[in-house]
């Protein structure tokens, strides 16, 4: 799964040149983040759209005012081509993977496909979830997972995420601490 080692080198001849190793969905991500063509997109930076990137297929498309309650008004959702929070991530683990794992619906639809992971074992591609989740008890047995999440951004690693954070943003990196509400570290499968 990795694309190869990229150097970041500084703009002096003295500093050390540090080796990155960068996986797949890192790589996709960070494209992404940087206006970069990629399928379903011809470039330039991607705005922010509530419910953007749930068409059909997974991708930039226009939002819905459905259940919007951010700060611009009116809602520009439905005339804006973008992505929201879940929509990126959906976009980028189907660049990477080359079929849609995550599937359509929102951050709480996506938790359930998949795993938790500590931050010690956390990696680049990884996602981070925001809000809630813990498991319902049946009849003194553990069950589903209990899940109402409002959030998800793309790890990069450092504390860092690529983010697609609210109406009036482009995807953009963040700190993990950006969003309130740290669910945990999420992996396929």
């Amino acid at each position: 799964m990795l694309l190869g080692t990229f150097l970041l080198l500084s703009g002096s001849a003295s500093a050390p040149t540090l080796p990155v190793t960068l996986n797949r969905l890192t790589a996709i991500a960070y494209s992404i983040e940087a206006g970069q063509y990629q399928p379903g997109w011809q470039g330039g930076e991607i705005p922010y759209s509530w419910g953007g990137g749930h068409a059909k297929t997974p991708g930039p498309s226009f939002g819905t005012c459905e259940g919007y309650q951010g700060s611009v008004r009116p809602c520009p959702a439905t005339r804006t081509l973008g992505l929201d929070c879940s929509g990126l991530a959906r976009w980028v683990y189907q660049l990477a993977y080359g079929r849609d794992v995550l599937g359509p619906g929102n951050t709480n639809d996506h938790i359930r496909r998949l795993t938790r992971i500590s931050a010690a074992r956390a990696q680049p591609g990884d996602l981070v979830f925001y809000g809630k989740v813990g498991t319902r008890k049946f009849y003194g047995k553990v069950g589903a997972r209990k899940v109402r999440t409002h959030h998800v951004g793309v790890y990069i690693g450092d504390g860092k995420m690529i983010n697609a954070l609210r109406t009036g943003t482009e995807i953009r990196i963040d700190p993990i601490t950006a969003v309130k509400g740290f669910a945990g570290y999420y992996r396929f499968p």
